[in-house]
């Protein structure tokens, strides 16, 4: 088990990318990268400004990174008043809804009024599971 999870997640080994270049992050949606990852425009967001985190290598510090990244990204996006809140989301294995085999982080930001109850943020991934 302990394999799997050093490949970047719960992921069998022949549902891994090889290399982060083989995801489906085209050039044109980079807004950002430096040594470690790389920052795209989500190509299905959930909402504007989504944005995903993906580490150039499986090594857990890029990974690690990417978390980093993302959330110092998100308390720019709400100091700056593009967005009111936000998500930082990983999918971990096809179970848990991953559908590109390459770890990579969402940000998703988040406005008054995108849902209309957002209680339970990321807990309604299950339905019926977010009120409480």
């Amino acid at each position: 088990m302990l394999d799997r999870i050093s490949m970047g997640g719960m992921v069998e080994p022949e549902q891994q990318l090889e290399k982060w270049q083989d995801g489906p992050w085209p050039d044109s949606s980079k807004v950002h990268e430096n040594e470690r990852f790389v920052v795209y425009k989500d190509g299905y967001p959930v909402t504007e400004g989504h944005l995903l985190f993906v580490p150039k290598t499986l090594e857990h510090v890029n990974i690690i990174q990417c978390f980093g990244a993302a959330y110092t990204w998100g308390n720019r996006g709400v100091e700056d008043g593009e967005f009111e809140a936000y998500n930082i989301g990983y999918n971990a294995g096809a179970v848990a809804g991953q559908s590109v085999f390459w770890p990579h982080i969402h940000l998703i930001p988040r406005r008054k009024g995108d849902v209309e109850n957002p209680k339970g943020g990321i807990r309604h991934v299950i339905p019926r599971k977010g009120n409480y």
